[in-house]
Formats: C-alpha cells, structure tokens, sequence
C-alpha cells in the first residue's frame, strides 16, 4: 500500500529498529542510500547494507538476512514484482519499497499488511481501481452443492431445478467477461515500462521532514534527479520540475547560510544553480576532447565523418579560441577565456544549430578550488560502479567505491572516477562511430538492431548495464543525426553485447525511439517475455529494468525472429 505519511509510517515505525538495507546498483539508488545512512546515523538505527544487482541477489539477501531482520527497506527494487510471491517471507515480515521502477505491481498496491510504498503518489501512476482485478470468487460453494446432489439416491432426488443452472451459467459468463477485461486492464496498465520521481528526493524530503536535511543530503539529492536525466530515464518535462523543487531548496539552504561565519571557510560546501553548457566532464578534461566526446556535440557535428571533424575546426574558430588554449586542460586555460566561455559557446552553438546547449543544473564548491557539476558526479560514480579495471571485478567493492566517491570527504575516489569516466566516454565514442560507419545498425522492421561482436574493442566496458544502455542511447542519436531514412528515425533500438564468453550469454537491452516529444515509456520489458516463451530461449530476465535481459548466443536469432513478428 501507499505510504501517506512517510515520517509517521516509515522513519517512526524503524526508529528503534534494526533495518536491512537493500540497495540497487544505480546512482539513484546510492544517493538515496546515502541520505537514509545520514539520517541513521543522526538517530543512531542499526542497520546492515546490501547491494543488489538483479531479483536473484535480492532474493539471496533476503534469505540470509530474514531470520535477524523484520524490516526490510528496498531501493530502487521491488516495486514491479509481486514481492511476496517471489520471496515468500513470513507473516511478520515488513518491506518498505523505496523504487523509481513503474508500473507498481498491483499486488504491492493493494497488499496493506507487508508492503508499504514510498512512492509519490502525485507521479501519473494509473493504478487500476481493486474491484477490476481482485474479486471473491463465489462459485466455489454451488459447485460443491452440484455435486452433493448428485450423490443422493435417486428417489429422494430434487426437482431439476432449471432456474438455478441458468443462474449458475449466468455467473459464469459474468466471471469469463470480467477475467477478460480484467486481462485487458492489466495489459494496458503493465505495457509500458517507465520511471518516477528520484528516491534519492523521496528521502530528501523525508529529512526536510524531519528537520534533519543537511547540504551534503540536498547535493545527493540533486545528483540523484541528474542520474535520471544522464541515463534518460525521465522527460524533459519531469526534469525541469523537479529541478525547480530542488532550486528551491538550494535557495532555502544558501539563505539559511548567509548568515554563518563558515561561508567562507576552507571546508565549506556551496551548491549553485546554473545554466550550464552540454559538455561532459569538461572542466576536468580539455574543451577539445570535452566536445569530441559528448554525444551532444558530437552527434550534431557528426564527428565520425571529416566533414563533421572540418565544422568542428570551423566552430571552434568561429569562437574565437586559439587551438592551443582549447586542447589543455581546461584549468589551465587563460582566466579570461574561462570567464565568459560559456557565453562565447552559447552564441557560437546557435549558428550551428545547436540551440539546446544549455542545460539547466546544479554545481558545487568543496573549499575553494574543487568544483563539480552534478552531471561530473554521475557519471564518475557511474563508472566506479561498473568497473572493469581489475580481473576480478568485485561488485561489492565497486558498489562501496562508488557510494564513497559521492562523499565530499573522498575526493582522490571521485577524480579516480572521473578518469574512468573519461576512458569510458572515448569508449561510447569511438563504439559509435565504428558502428555507424561500418552500417552495424540493421533496421529489422519494426525496430533498428545492432549487435556488437566478440573483439571489439572494450566490448567488456559494454557488458555492464549501465554502459550499454549508455552507448544504446548515444548510439541511436547518432544514427537518427546520421541516417535520410525519416521512418528510422522513428524506431526504437534494441542493442546486444557479449556478456559472458565463457557461459555464451549476451546482454540485451531495448531503448525507446529518440524524440524531444518522447515519454521515456519503453514497451520492450514485456516484449522481451512474450518473444522468449514463444520460441523457448533460454534468457534471464534478471535486472530490475525489464528492459535488460541476458540471452543464450545461439538463441539469438530465433529470440530476434520472434521480436519481428511480435512487434510487426
């Protein structure tokens, strides 16, 4: 059920309570870990932290923990599955979901005992009402009658009754209409999969509360919106409003400040609203490789092409910026070109048809010299999530780098993020430029198909979830800026990558059409079902997005066949 009153029935009800923490692999859903922890801390609860990576490592972590724990606390996982089916929990058992994860099973809406949401319910949710699809099955008791009365002797037998059989019929054809139109209403209410608002604002606002709401908590906050933004899991629309809630908090927060001696104190935090430019990483990178590498930029210069390489040269003239200056670092670079760089871009974009450039964000001074846009922050943590540096890519480790770099006490993990970013970005790049200049992108019908092969180069990098839908997106924007086809430019992309050489998997993820007008609701989590009950493929349907499936190789062209024909 709904949760009215989080402080009331969730933060009360914990408060003297040892708490499982079950936390997914997003940035999200770390920020959010990070805000309930500093509550936590501020009240000392126990609590014991486990991250998850799909419903297997979810359903592991129940079953060690279930027997010391009776409140389990779920974020960004949990919402989109009938939870206690799947983990058949005793009666005593509480789940609190946390989850951005649309639609909510209806299952957890309705269940007002065990599972309790913290979902905003101003979000356009469109739960079916309980009477379409829960109803009290009535006929058990006239089929025992039936039988009863068949087994009296047959002299004592009653009068056929032909009214009651009638009515019985009647109750039938009732019953089979209302299981079809509750299979319909279930169908239009499960198709479409989507996100809500950041969990790291639902908790945000939960210590705003509680007048517990700390800067540090408000910047996590605010990296958690621009996590959804960074890997498209939200419209424009969405984004814009809840950058002018947060806007207000940041005002709020600077106001209460103004006043303290520490404002300007070598350990301070400032977090500023600003309209920024659409440039990755750029000031911890050089504005040259900041351009190349951003799928903005890249995409609207078609930087893959030596006509796209000469209008990159031609609008970086056009600015006014010696080569020299723009290919060092951009801390380096002249304090008076920095002053009004991003003025100078801004005119110099519009005449090339870039009108979006700007985009509205947050930014924050750590001290004095350290600053970072919360896009920085993302994609750092991002990339220390999924790393592959070392051989045995412990996911546990990771998860503890990545919720470390977003603490501002542990900076050398978030410039090391940084650089992995970087390398990661130049990956996405040159994956998406090879694919669009060899034509790896096949257009399959009602959908573009493109499979990336065993040996390309980082094809690791793309094993991950995140760094594949990452390159799905950058890569359809590409082809949509590349290709004269104006049908393709309207199709969804579906995208596969080797996931496990040695087990011959592959990780397949759907993403929706490109469009500014787009909802963000991606239709290939239940296509992906259908597609492999029909042809008997051997998938995982593991990940927390239904989006995200892993495949047998050799399955996979029946898998795909069956996709055409499902989606034609």
């Amino acid at each position: 059920m709904f949760i009215t009153d989080i402080r009331k029935n969730f933060y009360d009800v914990v408060a003297n309570q040892r708490v499982a923490l079950l936390v997914a692999a997003d940035i999200d859903a770390l920020c959010a870990c990070k805000i309930l922890q500093a509550l936590f801390h501020c009240d000392q609860i126990q609590y014991t932290l486990v991250p998850v990576t799909g419903w297997q490592d979810l359903s592991t972590a129940f079953l060690e923990h279930k027997e010391q724990f009776r409140y389990f606390v779920l974020i960004n996982c949990g919402a989109n599955i009938d939870l206690l089916e799947m983990l058949q929990p005793d009666d005593d058992s509480i789940f609190f979901i946390c989850d951005t994860h649309r639609p909510v099973d209806v299952v957890n809406v309705y269940n007002d005992t065990q599972i309790k949401l913290l979902i905003k319910q101003d979000d356009d949710l469109g739960v079916p009402a309980y009477d379409d699809i829960f109803r009290d099955d009535e006929d058990g008791g006239d089929s025992g009658n039936e039988s009863d009365e068949g087994s009296e002797p047959s002299g004592k037998r009653r009068r056929f009754d032909e009214g009651a059989i009638e009515r019985r019929i009647e109750r039938q054809r009732a019953k089979r209409e209302w299981e079809a139109r509750r299979r319909e209403i279930l169908f239009d209410y499960e198709q479409y999969e989507y996100h809500g608002t950041s969990a790291a604002m639902i908790f945000f606002e939960l210590a705003w509360v509680l007048t517990k709401d700390t800067k540090d908590m408000l910047w996590w906050a605010i990296i958690g919106l621009t996590d959804q933004w960074v890997h498209d899991k939200i419209t424009h629309m969405k984004y814009v409003s809840d950058i002018a809630t947060m806007q207000r908090h940041v005002s709020r927060h600077n106001h209460r400040n103004e006043d303290e001696e520490n404002s300007l104190s070598i350990d301070c935090m400032r977090i500023s609203f600003e309209y920024d430019v659409r440039l990755t990483l750029y000031q911890h990178w050089s504005l040259y490789e900041s351009i190349c590498n951003s799928y903005y930029t890249a995409c609207c210069f078609k930087l893959w092409t030596l006509k796209g390489q000469k209008k990159l040269q031609e609008f970086l003239a056009d600015m006014g910026l010696p080569l020299r200056q723009v290919k060092q670092k951009f801390n380096s670079m002249d304090i008076t070109i920095k002053e009004n760089l991003r003025d100078v871009i801004e005119e110099s974009s519009n005449k090339y048809g870039m009108k979006d450039i700007r985009i509205q964000t947050f930014g924050v001074h750590f001290g004095f010299k350290n600053r970072f846009l919360a896009s920085d922050m993302v994609h750092a943590a991002a990339a220390l999530l999924e790393s592959t540096e070392k051989e045995q890519n412990d996911t546990t480790d990771n998860f503890i780098k990545a919720l470390n770099s977003l603490s501002r006490n542990n900076l050398d993990c978030l410039k090391a993020g940084i650089d992995l970013a970087k390398k990661k970005l130049i990956a996405i790049q040159q994956t998406v430029a090879s694919c669009i200049c060899t034509n790896l992108i096949l257009s399959q019908g009602p959908f573009l198909y493109c499979y990336l092969m065993e040996g390309t180069p980082d094809v690791k990098l793309f094993s991950k979830p995140l760094a594949l839908t990452l390159l799905c997106k950058y890569l359809l924007k590409a082809f949509v800026h590349s290709t004269r086809n104006k049908r393709c430019k309207l199709l969804p992309l579906i995208m596969a990558a080797p996931k496990d050489v040695e087990k011959g998997t592959v990780i397949v993820v759907g993403i929706p059409p490109d469009s500014e007008t787009s909802d963000k609701k991606n239709f290939f989590g239940r296509a992906f079902e259908k597609a492999a009950e029909s042809t008997s493929s051997r998938t995982l349907h593991d990940h927390f997005d239904t989006s995200i499936i892993e495949l047998k190789t050799e399955d996979r062209s029946k898998f795909l066949d069956a996709l055409i024909t499902l989606l034609s």
